[in-house]
């Protein structure tokens, strides 16, 4: 029952990602490659913690990773981004 609750809540980090991606459609272009990092980041925080047990900060930084690859797919596209500047 838990995995089924964890699963939804990394689901739901797809709209959300989507959703500051869209709010923040002028700075997707500047920032992109602070969101390859982030997903780095957030990749090996996932596994780290999850090897030592921490579920809860796993999760989050799962949710972080999903954000920012949504962001980052985003960044990449020139009729999503403002301006059209890619």
């Amino acid at each position: 029952m838990a995995l089924w609750i964890n699963l939804l809540l990394l689901l739901f980090a797809f709209p959300v990602g989507y959703l500051i991606a869209w709010l923040s459609r002028d700075e997707l272009v500047a920032y992109k490659k602070y969101f390859r990092i982030l997903i780095i980041l957030g990749i090996l925080g996932g596994i780290g913690f999850q090897i030592y047990g921490f579920v809860a900060v796993s999760l989050t930084m799962w949710f972080v990773a999903i954000i920012g690859l949504v962001s980052f797919l985003l960044a990449g596209n020139k009729r999503f981004v403002r301006n059209g500047k890619v």
